[in-house]
């Protein structure tokens, strides 16, 4: 895995390099031809967020796929993705392009107004297999959700109604 911020976007420049990197030296097709299709993923390369450091903008991203065979080929790393409440995402559109816009769509549109919020401190991005140039390219991100909590719903509502009577009363 790599260790990426998020600062300045840094992560959008970094992942997408750490993908070409991946397909030129040739783990990308050690992976195609490890991938087992009867896995919940499918035969799908998975983009994985993990290890938020220290400063909350900061993750270790890998790439791999889902192990069903229970071994570990030699210089691999497993990692544990625990059983969760999937908020399930589609993407369409050529990489990287089409899911980086996604993923700002969900944390700036859906989870605000949704009743969830991210349950846990990782992420996967469902790469199907494809032509990932295509413009009609499918994948998916998946992001472990919990309802939220009432109290910070109203908590939330409470904020924001204060706020827009201070704005209304003032003009703003």
């Amino acid at each position: 895995g790599i260790r990426v911020s998020t600062k300045d976007g840094e992560n959008n420049k970094h992942i997408p390099e750490f993908w070409w990197e991946c397909y030129q030296n040739g783990f990308s097709t050690e992976l195609e031809k490890m991938a087992d299709k009867d896995a919940v993923t499918g035969e799908s390369k998975l983009g994985v967020c993990l290890e938020q450091g220290p400063a909350p903008d900061e993750f270790t991203y890998f790439i791999g796929i889902e192990n069903t065979r229970g071994t570990i080929p030699d210089g691999f790393t497993e990692k544990d993705i625990p059983a969760a409440t999937w908020a399930i995402f589609e993407s369409v559109g050529p990489m990287p392009d089409a899911i980086q816009n996604l993923n700002k769509r969900i944390y700036s549109e859906w989870f605000p107004t949704t009743g969830y919020e991210r349950a846990g401190e990782f992420d996967m991005e469902v790469y199907l297999p494809g032509d990932a140039d295509n413009e009609n390219y499918r994948c998916e991100v998946w992001i472990p959700v919990v309802k939220r909590r009432l109290d910070k719903i109203l908590r939330n509502h409470i904020y924001w109604k204060q706020q827009f009577k201070r704005n209304h009363a003032t003009g703003g």
